[in-house]
Protein backbone atom coordinates (compact mmCIF):
# COMPACT_ATOMS: atom_id res chain seq x y z
CA UNK A 1 0.00 0.00 0.00
CA UNK A 2 1.85 2.83 -1.37
CA UNK A 3 1.19 6.65 -0.13
CA UNK A 4 1.83 10.01 -1.04
CA UNK A 5 2.88 11.65 1.99
CA UNK A 6 4.71 14.38 1.67
CA UNK A 7 5.76 14.76 5.41
CA UNK A 8 6.94 11.13 5.60
CA UNK A 9 9.15 11.94 1.66
CA UNK A 10 10.44 15.58 3.06
CA UNK A 11 11.28 12.94 6.52
CA UNK A 12 12.99 10.61 4.57
CA UNK A 13 14.85 13.24 2.29
CA UNK A 14 16.19 14.80 5.52
CA UNK A 15 17.38 11.27 6.86
CA UNK A 16 19.19 10.68 3.84
CA UNK A 17 20.84 14.11 3.79
CA UNK A 18 21.67 13.04 7.50
CA UNK A 19 23.14 10.26 6.89
CA UNK A 20 25.12 11.27 4.13
CA UNK A 21 26.80 14.29 5.83
CA UNK A 22 27.10 11.84 8.84
CA UNK A 23 29.77 9.37 6.53
CA UNK A 24 31.23 12.66 4.90
CA UNK A 25 32.03 13.87 8.46
CA UNK A 26 33.39 10.31 9.74
CA UNK A 27 35.43 10.11 6.98
CA UNK A 28 36.99 13.39 7.87
CA UNK A 29 37.76 12.72 11.46
CA UNK A 30 39.31 9.67 10.13
CA UNK A 31 41.53 11.30 7.30
CA UNK A 32 42.59 13.87 9.77
CA UNK A 33 43.44 11.26 12.13
CA UNK A 34 45.57 9.87 10.16
CA UNK A 35 47.17 12.83 8.69
CA UNK A 36 47.67 13.72 13.40
CA UNK A 37 49.26 10.10 13.33
CA UNK A 38 51.57 10.47 10.73
CA UNK A 39 52.92 13.81 11.80
CA UNK A 40 53.50 12.09 15.19
CA UNK A 41 55.38 9.79 13.95
CA UNK A 42 57.78 12.04 11.68
CA UNK A 43 58.58 14.20 14.84
CA UNK A 44 59.74 10.70 16.54
CA UNK A 45 62.32 10.50 14.27
CA UNK A 46 62.54 6.65 14.03
CA UNK A 47 64.61 5.02 11.70
CA UNK A 48 63.11 4.00 8.45
CA UNK A 49 63.58 0.24 7.08
CA UNK A 50 66.34 0.75 5.09
CA UNK A 51 68.49 1.75 8.14
CA UNK A 52 67.14 -0.76 10.16
CA UNK A 53 68.35 -3.55 7.05
CA UNK A 54 71.95 -1.83 6.92
CA UNK A 55 72.35 -1.85 10.81
CA UNK A 56 71.11 -5.24 10.59
CA UNK A 57 73.66 -6.02 7.89
CA UNK A 58 76.65 -3.92 9.48
CA UNK A 59 75.70 -6.32 12.87
CA UNK A 60 75.94 -9.27 11.18
CA UNK A 61 79.10 -8.75 9.77
CA UNK A 62 80.51 -7.94 12.60
CA UNK A 63 79.65 -10.38 14.34
CA UNK A 64 81.21 -12.82 12.18
CA UNK A 65 84.46 -11.09 12.17
CA UNK A 66 84.38 -11.28 15.88
CA UNK A 67 83.78 -15.29 15.50
CA UNK A 68 87.01 -15.06 13.05
CA UNK A 69 88.72 -13.36 15.62
CA UNK A 70 87.78 -15.26 18.50
CA UNK A 71 88.65 -18.31 16.60
CA UNK A 72 92.10 -17.17 15.74
CA UNK A 73 92.68 -15.95 19.40
CA UNK A 74 92.31 -19.55 20.67
CA UNK A 75 94.52 -21.44 17.90
CA UNK A 76 97.39 -18.99 18.62
CA UNK A 77 96.66 -19.34 22.21
CA UNK A 78 96.87 -23.32 21.58
CA UNK A 79 100.49 -23.13 20.12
Amino acid sequence: MATNNPLLDELAGLMTGAMGAARTAGEEVKTAGQARVRAMIADMDLAGRDEVEALKAITVAALERVEALEKRVKALEGK
